[in-house]
């Protein structure tokens, strides 16, 4: 997996291609390459390593209008040239890129007498489909659809043939691929990202859908040949939106635009005539409201901290059950589904593999699912019954940042909708509207701590381990500050309830190990003052983060940051923009690749 583009059109193919490839460079990769069709011939170039290292070894010329780019990020066989994308088969008649895992390779490869180049279970695909087209004398899309019926897994493809030099055939499940329409060309990316510079008017293919575009047009089938009748949509983005904006990491860019995104995700939805939230997504009318009797929250990494922090403002304001858990670990587990039970979905992306197949086996049950998400035509925002959009705007960074802020900011509006139609009285729910149109101000305040807190990062950034604690509603807080901090720093982090801290981590904590402890305001900042007497009793530097004015903080703590003052509903937001600013100095301090983490991508579409 990670990046395809695609062009077919008027246009030289090898500008677009690697304009669209550097588009894509933030989901993360570790080699590139693009191949074209000239003169019924096919070209490919790929090496591993970054967009330059291929751009460096194209000639300076390349005369073709069509042709298949892919950023890969290994999952079959290390990050090698041989590896890298695209794969052709052995005359150099088909070549292929591929994101996703086929699952029965072994018997595709078992079935075909050729030498393979790599080590990959995408190379199989261009071996098929050439054997396929010899055999049966068909085109390349019918040898896909025939190919596909043999596949097992899942898939995001573009495909060309030197005998069909002006068209490129595509092919989803389970791994997003999105056609963009243009005036005598026609495009197609796993992300609108690579599409924005040339078009908005795009189609979202299906699960089971090929597709063919030309110059002219595109056609979309099912894998029997079937016909679809797909209609585009027009998308509402800039191409400035994917830069850095004057700054030196994407990654800051979306730290310091929070006040603005925290804006963005609530406007319009603070209903003050009856002091709630505004929420015209969902499908459900009041009466469905008060049916629900437990509600469950699925996502995958910094997704699920913000549904464990939304956990506790949705069952804290509407004293309904809730909670949160991975969606990988949810649907392996089999289990119940309750019709009276809301289950939320949480991605940022919308393409999450894992928390798309939790969705659908929901949906099998017979559960109603509403999606928090940010990418509008995503997959699971085009299959939930309801939802809402988080309009942070394009998150280029690998490490999630204004979108988790903004999916606090969702989680935050639901909880006061829900606690409205039950136990919230108009007068509290008035404070929590107010709340929430001061907290992209306070984040602003906690940018102005920059210098502070890079200070304290610089200090403790050749550490080897970090602790992050907090206590129930600073629990979340905590991990996702963590997260960042590994994520980012490579330093290893760890998180954990306050009240855990002397049930086993307690022995790991030493005078080399900087300790972040979250610190709300609120009736269990005495008790969690008593794991910070804990830390400081072993030599432990102790970091606060705290919106407290207690003064007996300042004794313990060996560094305060101190965020402005703000309610319970807002704290998670507020604080964790601090954890970011820390995070992110820590990685610069250390020289990481802030944007690009080793070792991971934005978004996962494989399990």
């Amino acid at each position: 997996m990670c990046g395809i583009i695609a062009y077919t059109g008027g246009q030289q193919a090898v500008p677009v291609l690697m304009n669209g490839l550097r588009r894509l460079e933030y989901r993360g990769y570790d080699s590139a390459g693009i191949s074209v069709s000239s003169r019924k011939k096919l070209r490919t170039w790929k090496s591993a390593g970054k967009i330059n290292v291929l751009d460096s070894q194209l000639p300076e010329s390349i005369k073709a209008q069509c042709g298949i780019g892919h950023t890969r990020w290994a999952t079959h066989g290390a990050p090698t040239d041989e590896n890298a994308h695209p794969h052709t088969d052995t005359e150099e008649s088909v070549t292929v890129v591929h994101n996703g895992i086929i699952e029965n390779v072994d018997a595709l490869k078992d079935k075909l007498t050729v030498e393979y180049k790599s080590e990959t279970d995408s190379e199989v695909l261009a071996h098929l489909l050439s054997q396929t087209i010899k055999e049966k004398k068909c085109s390349l899309i019918d040898a896909m659809r025939e190919v596909l019926s043999r596949v097992v897994g899942t898939y995001g493809i573009a495909a060309i043939s030197a005998e069909e030099p002006e068209k490129i055939v595509l092919a989803r499940s389970g791994s997003p691929v999105i056609i963009g329409i243009g005036e005598g060309e026609m495009l197609a990316a796993s992300d609108m990202s690579a599409l924005s510079r040339y078009t908005r008017e795009v189609v979202h293919l299906d699960d089971g859908e090929v597709a063919q575009i030309t110059p002219d047009g595109f056609e979309v089938t099912l894998l029997d040949a079937s016909p679809t009748d797909k209609s585009s949509m027009t998308l509402v983005s800039n191409i400035e939106d994917y830069d850095r904006g004057g700054y030196e990491h994407y990654l800051y860019r979306e730290i310091v635009d929070q006040p603005d995104t925290v804006r963005r995700t609530i406007s319009g939805r603070l209903d003050k005539r009856f002091n709630t939230a505004r929420l015209g997504g969902l499908n459900m009318e009041a009466r469905d409201l008060l049916q629900i009797q437990r509600v469950k929250i699925l996502g995958c990494g910094s997704a699920l901290y913000a549904g464990m922090a939304g956990a506790n403002m949705i069952e804290s304001l509407s004293r309904i059950p809730c909670d949160a858990e991975p969606a990988a670990e949810f649907r392996y587990r089999n289990p119940v589904i309750e019709a009276s039970t809301l289950y939320i979905v949480v991605s940022q992306s919308g393409e999450t593999f894992d928390t798309l197949a939790a969705t659908r086996e929901i949906q099998r049950k017979g559960g109603f699912v509403l999606g928090i998400v940010n990418s509008v035509g995503s997959t699971i925002a085009r299959e939930v019954d309801g939802g809402v959009y988080m309009h942070a705007g394009p998150e280029v960074s690998v490490a999630s940042t204004k979108a988790f802020t903004s999916m606090l900011s969702v989680f935050s509006l639901l909880a006061i909708l829900l606690g409205r139609s039950r136990d919230v009285s108009p007068q509290r729910g008035a404070q929590l509207l107010l709340a929430l149109e001061q907290a992209p101000d306070k984040i602003a305040d906690v940018l102005a701590l920059e210098t502070h807190i890079a200070d304290i990062a610089k200090e403790y950034a050749n550490s080897h381990s970090a602790f992050f604690i907090g206590r129930t509603s600073a629990y979340p807080v905590a991990l996702e500050g963590a997260q960042k901090l590994k994520e980012i720093s490579y330093i290893h982090a760890e998180a954990y309830p306050a009240s855990e801290l002397k049930h086993g981590p307690l022995a790991l904590v030493c005078a080399e190990t900087p300790c972040v402890v979250v610190l709300p305001e609120s009736e269990l900042l005495d008790k969690s003052m008593g794991a910070l007497e804990e830390i400081k009793a072993r030599g432990a530097p102790v970091i606060a983060v705290t919106d407290s004015s207690n003064k007996r903080i300042d004794k313990l703590a060996d560094h305060v940051i101190r965020t402005p003052l703000a309610d319970e509903l807002v704290q998670g937001m507020v604080m964790g923009v601090a954890l970011q600013i820390y995070a992110y100095h820590s990685a610069v301090a250390l020289g990481r690749d802030v944007d690009q983490p080793r070792n991971l991508a934005k978004s996962v579409t494989v399990e």
